[in-house]
């Protein structure tokens, strides 16, 4: 052909500067898009030849060679694909945003399918331009009897290309690199960027230094290959060893067998992995290839707790495997990488589209080759069919975890204390996934055992019945003896009540009475629990939770004389709002079964849920009277020092008793103020003194 010059056609004014300056966030990616455009050129072939259209020579072997060249400064990425003729240069190259992937898969529609098909829309080789002053094309094409072309071009719109004298079937692409970007072609910096996009592409790469001195490495004689070089034939004789036999003589043994060996030159190593791991069926991948995957791609040598592969190709194809790492820790410190990868084309790590939220805490691979990607593959475009993607992930995620707890209980109770703030988080972001990881979700109770929701509400609701004499009986429905007889009254909640506690030391007072009336309570300590047991409620109406200090459970008292523990009430509130200086003081008092328990402090749950929440927010700044707190003093009317206080009222001890009570109260609760704490303690001192007198 004639020499030809021109100029590329743009349908939108001025794109060529934005393809060089803002198409790509990152520079280094002009790599994954001209190893995309090769792995595709090589595919297409290998499509060609299975349709019977071409042939391809016995000893073909697909693969990329990309070739660093710190003197010349260049870099060089040659394929072995179908090429391309003059006229498809002239569409594919010189029509920017014309996709050669499209127009193939547009031709070859009824006879082919877009199984390992990358490119989508025509501008990945231009970002070769990001780096490079110039590009050289050169290029033949499968068909028979083509010519070879060579093309090139200085960044502008205008370009070069006449024959050229390329005699191999595929691509070489040149890139003269400019002044900032002479770091791709030292070898190190390009493995690094290779490895970081093209880990898991469906075709070998290799790397190479130009003009670097031969590598050489010695193999056994039936080791060799046809394409191997062979420098050296070397002969190793055997190895003896002098040994003692069992007649304590001494005798030389063979250990090591004459041999033959070939020094070769060093056989090329890919630097990708072309049939990962997420890509096989999960039957045929054995703990220890999973554990090694993970290893591998995330340089994290803590095996995960377990992993779930997903493999699906209807309504859409969507492979990968999340795993759950060993996590332990609160919530908010808590970092996962679910990579996301196209045809095994790395696009980015942790697109929220795709992934739900909760889900970027797990490491992992996601494989969807139906991405709506956008023009530069590191972004999805608004599509509804993403949704579809993530309500599936979702959904295995909940299926896996059932699975676990339904048929693995021990080790799904070994993983919990790992795994439960994402649920949790995940529970509060999604509801789909809050409901169907309802019954799933297991609780710490006091004794340190795991159950389920619905174990642990038969379990309430069996504690909660009792006879005329307290003592249990098995029920499922418990009437309330003190039902209000006036219809007016609001309807009673006839919620079960599932109690928790949020620190074992310091509600350890009321975890030793719960445990000495054979109550049960569950553990929730994360900085996540209020707000998942409030989304818990929301979806449930059933039961509440409930702090263990909320309020007294009738199970902790014994049955009195309604009259007579008025009459205690009247005197011992006068009492301790005199000596506390606090009149709208609220006491209560009652007789608990534990002689040995004096006073308690309660705080209504609402109350309290309220200021947890404010503190997770930082609202402190906000006036404290919009959200009171709503606290009970709690006397044990069968304690003797609360006996001694209310038949000694005027004794001159009484007020220091009753500040000292107060306090003990609110220990139990909460930690005291430092204030509060000082006068703790100088009080504590004065009461010791009394006993020394």
């Amino acid at each position: 052909m004639s020499e030809k010059h021109g100029n590329l056609s743009i349908t939108s004014e001025n794109i060529f500067p934005v393809i060089k300056k803002w198409l790509y966030s990152d520079h280094d990616i002009f790599f994954r898009e001209l190893i995309s455009n090769g792995c595709d050129a090589i595919t297409k072939l290998k499509k060609l030849d299975l349709m019977g259209e071409y042939e391809l020579p016995d000893d073909y072997k697909p693969k990329m060679d990309i070739i660093v060249n710190p003197e010349e400064k260049t870099l060089t990425f040659i394929d072995n694909g179908l090429g391309m003729t003059e006229e498809e240069v002239d569409e594919y190259i010189n029509q920017i945003a014309f996709s050669g992937a499209t127009d193939f898969l547009e031709k070859y529609k009824d006879k082919a399918n877009e199984d390992q098909i990358i490119g989508h829309f025509g501008l990945g080789f231009y970002s070769a331009f990001m780096v490079a002053d110039s590009v050289h094309i050169d290029t033949l094409s499968y068909q028979k009897g083509a010519s070879a072309v060579h093309w090139e071009c200085d960044g502008g719109t205008e370009f070069d290309m006449k024959d050229g004298i390329y005699d191999t079937v595929g691509t070489k692409i040149t890139l003269f690199l400019n002044e900032d970007s002479l770091e791709f072609a030292n070898e190190y910096r390009a493995r690094e960027v290779i490895e970081k996009y093209c880990s898991f592409m469906p075709t070998e790469i290799y790397l190479t230094k130009a003009n670097a001195e031969e590598e050489y490495e010695t193999i056994d004689v039936e080791d060799k290959r046809d394409t191997d070089t062979v420098i050296e034939e070397i002969h190793e004789e055997a190895k003896y060893e002098e040994k003692e036999n069992e007649d304590g003589k001494k005798e030389k043994v063979e250990v090591s067998p004459a041999k033959d060996k070939l020094k070769i030159v060093k056989r090329p190593v890919p630097l990708n992995d072309t049939n990962p791991l997420w890509a096989k069926h999960p039957n045929d991948c054995t703990d220890d290839e999973y554990k090694e995957f993970y290893r591998n791609v995330f340089n994290d040598f803590k095996e995960p707790l377990f992993w779930i592969h997903l493999n699906m190709d209807y309504p859409f194809n969507l492979k990968g495997i999340l795993y759950f790492p060993k996590i332990n820790t609160e919530y908010d410190s808590i970092e996962g990488t679910i990579k996301l990868y196209n045809n095994q084309v790395f696009v980015a790590d942790n697109i929220k589209e795709v992934i739900p939220e909760y889900l970027m805490l797990l490491k992992g691979v996601i494989d969807c080759p139906d991405l709506p990607l956008n023009v530069s593959r590191s972004a999805l475009q608004n599509d509804g069919f993403v949704k579809k993607i993530q309500e599936y992930i979702s959904k295995k995620v909940a299926d896996k975890l059932a699975g676990l707890c339904k048929t693995e209980k021990e080790s799904y109770e070994k993983y919990w204390d790992d795994i439960s703030p994402f649920i949790k988080f995940g529970c509060l972001k999604d509801e789909k996934f809050c409901d169907r990881m309802n019954d799933y979700i297991l609780f710490k109770d006091i004794d340190d055992k795991y159950v389920t929701l619905p174990e642990l509400l038969v379990k309430e609701e069996k504690e909660e019945a009792t006879d005329e004499d307290g003592n249990k009986v098995e029920a499922e429905v418990v009437e309330d003896d003190k039902k209000a007889d006036d219809e007016n009254a609001e309807p009673e909640d006839t919620r079960t009540i599932v109690y928790y506690v949020t620190d074992k030391e310091q509600q350890g007072q009321y975890i030793k009475m719960f445990k000495e009336q054979g109550l049960t309570a569950v553990i929730l300590d994360h900085n996540i629990d209020t707000s998942f047991i409030s989304q818990l409620e929301q979806r449930n109406e059933t039961y509440k939770f409930a702090r263990i200090d909320a309020d007294v459970t009738d199970s902790l008292v014994e049955e009195t004389d309604d009259k007579e523990l008025e009459e205690t009430t009247t005197a011992l509130t006068k009492i301790f709002k005199k000596a506390l200086s606090n009149d709208s003081l609220d006491v209560k008092v009652t007789k608990f079964k534990n002689k040995d328990v004096a006073s308690m402090l309660t705080v209504s749950e609402e109350s309290r849920r309220m200021q947890d929440m404010m503190k997770m927010y930082n609202m402190y700044e906000m006036d404290p009277n919009m959200f009171p707190s709503s606290s009970t003093l709690v006397l044990n009317a069968n304690n003797e020092l609360v006996e001694y206080i209310l038949n000694n009222k005027d004794n001159e001890n009484v007020d220091l008793f009753c500040q000292q009570l107060y306090d003990l109260a609110s220990i139990a609760n909460a930690p005291l103020a430092p204030e509060e704490m000082t006068k703790f303690i100088e009080r504590s001192n004065k009461i010791m003194m009394l006993l020394a007198k």
